[in-house]
C-alpha cells in the first residue's frame, strides 16, 4: 500500500511538475528528480524501496515505445554511422576507460566490479535527452543524433554489466565472449521484435475497437521486453524494432486511430517519465543514508569517474569532427556542436536501475567488494550529467547561438504538401465517381484539392499573402462559432447533471462538438 500511495503522489507531482517546467522553462524530469529527492527527506515520508529488479521491465519499456515512436527506419539508414560510433563504440570505451580509472583509485574493487561501474554510468539515457534538449532551441540535425544513440546504447551496457556482474560474483574474468553475446542477442532481439509488430498489426486489423487498438500497443511494448529477457535476447532491442516496425506497418486509412494513439502515448510518456525520475530522486535519498560517512572516502574516486565520463565524451564527439567536419551532414559539424553533444550525454534510469541492481554478495555469501563505491559513483554521475546540463542546457544554447534549421524543415513540410496535393489530385481525376458529380460541384472539389497543400503547410509563406483578405473574415467568424460552440457545450454538460439523461449519449454529442472546435483552431494556427 505504501508504494501504490508513493506511484499516486509521484503521478500527481509529474502533473505539477510539468506546468511549473512550463512556466519556467527547464525540463520536468530534473524539476521531478530534486523535488522528490528534497521531499524523500521529510520524515513524515515513509521509507517505501522498489525491487531493483523490477525498475527496467516497469519504466523502459514504455519510454522505449514512446521515443522510438518518433523515430523510423529511414533514420536509422541515414544515422547508421551515428548509431555504430555512438551507441556501440563510445558505450564499449567509456566502459574500458571508467573500469581502468576507478580500478586504480580503488585497488580493491576488482577489475569486474569496475567493469560493472563502467557499464552502468556509459549509456546517455535517451528518456532524458528526449525530455529536456526537445525543450530548448537545438537543431533538429542534433536531437536526431542523440535519439539515434539513446535508443540503443542500453543494449550493450546491459550486456557488458550481467557479463561482469556473474564474474565479479563467482571471482572469474570478463572475457571477450561479450562480443558474440551481445550479437547474439541484438540479432534475437531483431526477430523477435519483427515478430511481435507483425502480431499486434494482425490483431489490430481483427479488433474493430478503436481504444483496444491503442491499448495494444501499450501491451506490446511489455510482452516483448520480457520475452526478450526471457530468451537471453535485448529486451531494448526488442521494444525498439517493435516500435519502428509498427510506424512502418501504419495504414493511410487509420486516422483516427492516430490521433487516438498520439494522445494516449503523450499521457503515457508524460506520466510514466515523471514516476520514474521521481523514483530516482527518492532512492538517491536512501543511498545517502546508507552510504553515511563512506561518502566522504569516496569523493576522490567519484570526481575522477564523473571527469573520466565527461572527458571521454568530449574527446569522442572531437574527434568524429576532426574525421567528419568536412562532410556536408557530419554531425558534429562545429565545435559549438561539439560541446551541445557532450552536453547532452545525460545518464538517467538505466544507470540508476543498473546499479541498484548490483548485488551485495558473492556466491560465496562474502560482501561484494566496492559495492557502496560503484552505487555512489552510479548517482554522482547522474547528478553531474542529468541535473546539471538540465538546468543548463536552455543557457548554454541562448549562449552558443547555434543555426537555427527552421527553414529547412519548413522546406521539408512545404516539399511534403505539395507531393500530397499532388497525388490527391491525380487520384481525383482518375477517380470514375468524379464524372458522375455536376461541373460545378467537379470545379469546386478541383479547387479544394489544388489549396490542399496550403492547409497541410505550418508556415506557407508563399499562401500567407494570398490569404490575408480572408483572414479578417474567417477571425470574426471563428469568434462567433466559438462563442455559439461554448454555449452548446455548457448546455450539454449541464444536461448531464439531469436526471433521465443517458451520460453516453451526452458524451457523444460532446465529443463531437469537441471534434469540430479542434478543428476550428487547427484552421486558426495554420
Amino acid at each position: 500500500m505504501d508504494f501504490l500511495v508513493l506511484l499516486i503522489g509521484l503521478l500527481f507531482g509529474t502533473v505539477l511538475a510539468a506546468g511549473i517546467g512550463e512556466r519556467i522553462r527547464l525540463p520536468y524530469p530534473v524539476l521531478m528528480l530534486i523535488f522528490s529527492a528534497l521531499i524523500a527527506f521529510l520524515p513524515i515520508i515513509p521509507e517505501v524501496h522498489i525491487n531493483p529488479e523490477l525498475i527496467l521491465p516497469l519504466f523502459l519499456p514504455p519510454l522505449l515505445f514512446a521515443a522510438a515512436q518518433r523515430s523510423s527506419w529511414s533514420v536509422f539508414r541515414l544515422r547508421w554511422r551515428s548509431l555504430i560510433l555512438l551507441a556501440v563504440a563510445l558505450v564499449a570505451v567509456t566502459v574500458a576507460v571508467v573500469a581502468g580509472v576507478s580500478w586504480v583509485m580503488v585497488p580493491a574493487l576488482g577489475l569486474p566490479a569496475a567493469i560493472a561501474l563502467g557499464a552502468i554510468v556509459a549509456p546517455p539515457d535517451p528518456v532524458a535527452v528526449e525530455a529536456v534538449a526537445g525543450k530548448v532551441r537545438m537543431p533538429r540535425r542534433l536531437i536526431t543524433v542523440l535519439q539515434t544513440e539513446g535508443l540503443f546504447n542500453d543494449a550493450i551496457a546491459i550486456v557488458i554489466f550481467q557479463a561482469a556482474v556473474a564474474a565479479s560474483t563467482s571471482g572469474g574474468d570478463v572475457g571477450w565472449d561479450v562480443v558474440p553475446k551481445f550479437l547474439i542477442a541484438a540479432a534475437g532481439a531483431v526477430v523477435l521484435g519483427l515478430a511481435m509488430a507483425w502480431v499486434v498489426g494482425s490483431l489490430n486489423r481483427f479488433v474493430p475497437n478503436l481504444v483496444a487498438r491503442s491499448a495494444s500497443t501499450l501491451v506490446a511494448p511489455f510482452a516483448v521486453y520480457l520475452l526478450a529477457e526471457e530468451f537471453h535476447f535485448s529486451g531494448v532491442v526488442a521494444v525498439v524494432v517493435t516500435a519502428l516496425e509498427l510506424g512502418r506497418r501504419a495504414r493511410p486509412q487509420d486516422s483516427e486511430e492516430r490521433l487516438t494513439r498520439t494522445a494516449f502515448w503523450d499521457v503515457v510518456e508524460l506520466l510514466t517519465t515523471g514516476a520514474a525520475f521521481g523514483l530516482v530522486g527518492i532512492e538517491m535519498r536512501y543511498i545517502i543514508e546508507d552510504e553515511g560517512r563512506e561518502l566522504l572516502a569516496f569523493i576522490p574516486g567519484i570526481v575522477a569517474v564523473c571527469a573520466a565520463v565527461l572527458i571521454v565524451r568530449f574527446l569522442w564527439m572531437m574527434a568524429i569532427y576532426r574525421i567528419g567536419g568536412a562532410e556536408k551532414n557530419s554531425v558534429p559539424g562545429s565545435l559549438k556542436e561539439v560541446l551541445v553533444l557532450t552536453w547532452c550525454g545525460m545518464r538517467g534510469l538505466a544507470t540508476l536501475a543498473l546499479a541498484l541492481a548490483l548485488p551485495g554478495t558473492t556466491l560465496a555469501g562474502e560482501a561484494l567488494p566496492g559495492r557502496n563505491f560503484v552505487v555512489a559513483c552510479a548517482c554522482a554521475v547522474l547528478v553531474v550529467t542529468l541535473v546539471v546540463p538540465g538546468l543548463t542546457l536552455p543557457w548554454l544554447m541562448r549562449v552558443l547561438k547555434l543555426p537555427n534549421d527552421s527553414r529547412e524543415a519548413d522546406r521539408m513540410e512545404r516539399e511534403l504538401a505539395l507531393r500530397a496535393e499532388r497525388v490527391a489530385v491525380e487520384t481525383m481525376k482518375r477517380s470514375p465517381a468524379i464524372q458522375q458529380l455536376p461541373p460545378d460541384r467537379r470545379a469546386a472539389l478541383a479547387k479544394r484539392m489544388s489549396s490542399l497543400h496550403a492547409m497541410l503547410e505550418s508556415d506557407g509563406e508563399d499562401e500567407s499573402q494570398k490569404l490575408l483578405d480572408r483572414k479578417a473574415t474567417l477571425e470574426i467568424m471563428d469568434v462567433v462559432q466559438r462563442e455559439a460552440m461554448d454555449a452548446a457545450r455548457r448546455e450539454v454538460l449541464d444536461a448531464r447533471q439531469q436526471r433521465g439523461v443517458d451520460p453516453e449519449a451526452v458524451d457523444r454529442v460532446l465529443r463531437r462538438l469537441d471534434l469540430r472546435t479542434v478543428t476550428m483552431d487547427r484552421r486558426e494556427h495554420h
